[in-house]
């Protein structure tokens, strides 16, 4: 591109200088003036300042696009990392909260079997308590069904 420029900006300037170069009145027989051929030439070269000025502007307008489509495609790449990165997160974020779930149902189930084994326990003491209050009270009835008929007050009269 910037070598295209170059080339038509240097055949501008040839082209000026060959005109220059060879008055125009030579063609129709005449002999041109000095100020008449440094006027043409400097037509010439403003003409080709002017191609070579709209060069340059097509060449920033094509660098700006070029420009723009590099940042189009950085900022699409860094939308596609973003995303991608979001999705991990909540394929993390599920499965941590499924390790949650599993950890809280296996203490659950460690809590039931804690009650219920305490739940049996309690059950336990309070039927061998009982059973040996009841033993303690026929026992006691017993003795006092004994003292009430006597058997104490025999004993205890014969000393």
């Amino acid at each position: 591109m910037v070598m295209n420029q170059k080339q038509q900006v240097k055949q501008a300037v040839n082209q000026a200088e060959e005109q220059a170069g060879r008055p125009a009145g030579q063609d129709r027989g005449q002999v041109m003036d000095p100020l008449a051929e440094l006027l043409g030439r400097a037509e010439m070269a403003y003409v080709a300042y002017i191609e070579a000025q709209k060069e340059v502007a097509r060449a920033y307008k094509e660098r700006e696009q070029q420009v723009e489509k590099g940042y189009k495609e950085a900022e699409q790449q860094a939308n596609s990392a973003c995303e991608e990165a979001i999705e991990q997160a909540l394929i993390v974020r599920e499965k941590a909260e499924q390790q949650a779930e599993d950890v809280c149902k296996k203490a659950r189930e460690k809590a039931m079997e804690v009650y219920q084994e305490s739940v049996r326990q309690a059950l336990r003491i309070r039927k061998e308590t009982v059973e040996q209050s009841w033993k303690v009270s026929k026992e006691s009835a017993a003795q006092a069904w004994r003292v009430f008929q006597g058997d104490k007050v025999r004993s205890g009269g014969s000393s």
